[in-house]
């Protein structure tokens, strides 16, 4: 969430506050409050989901950066080594294990690494017999199968973070229209009393509620 946002929210959380401190009477009064209380309710669970899309993208992202250097310089670069001795067998091994660089993009380190798997496979016995791990498949296709899944992990976590953010948008726009509304009614209620339109000016500051100087301080009768 943004500072600008954030702002807004918190000062709607103040004229909450006040309203509930300063109860008033009548109709419109009490639906203006309810209606404020369900924006407000409605911005907190879009700011829980925007934040979750956040962490989950991280967390996926961190991940898979752990599993591509896995994969390249480990697993990969293992099947590479036995590949260039076991083309001395199979001359057409010699060309099909080649470690994807280390700018190649996801999908193009993932497509060149399930080709490797696939012609590996093919080849698992003149590949084992020439010094490969048989775990080295099953690890392979494991750590392939979980960087796939980070890269949809990350898609999805983005897809909710930006539906969450463009939701909490709409929802702050409702939130600044509705203290307008409630701005006319807390001045028709309470305009003659200059203390609570101080507190209700203080409360509505998008910066934050004032904070009096010493000077400020009012003077005995």
């Amino acid at each position: 969430m943004n500072a600008q946002l954030r702002r807004r929210l918190e000062m709607a959380g103040r004229v909450r506050e006040f309203l509930r401190a300063h109860k008033m009477d009548g109709v419109g009064e009490g639906l203006g409050l309810a209606k404020l209380e369900e924006l407000l309710t409605r911005a907190e669970v879009l700011a829980s989901q925007q934040r979750s899309g956040v962490v989950a993208t991280r967390s996926s992202t961190k991940r898979r950066k752990n599993l591509r250097r896995a994969l390249q310089s480990k697993l990969l670069l293992y099947l590479r080594a036995v590949g260039a001795v076991a083309a001395k067998e199979t001359a057409e091994l010699g060309e099909q294990f080649q470690v994807p660089p280390s700018n190649a993009s996801q999908q193009a380190l993932l497509t060149m690494a399930r080709g490797m798997l696939e012609k590996a496979t093919a080849h698992k016995d003149v590949l084992v017999k020439r010094g490969m791990s048989e775990q080295l498949l099953d690890d392979l296709a494991k750590t392939l199968g979980e960087f796939e899944q980070t890269i949809e992990a990350t898609r999805a976590a983005k897809r909710e973070h930006i539906g969450a953010s463009a939701d909490l948008e709409a929802v702050a726009a409702e939130v600044a229209e509705q203290v307008k509304v409630l701005d006319g009614l807390v001045r028709y209620r309470f305009g003659d009393d200059a203390e609570l339109m101080g507190a209700w000016a203080s409360a509505r500051n998008v910066l934050g509620p004032f904070k009096p100087k010493a000077g400020d301080q009012p003077k005995a009768a």
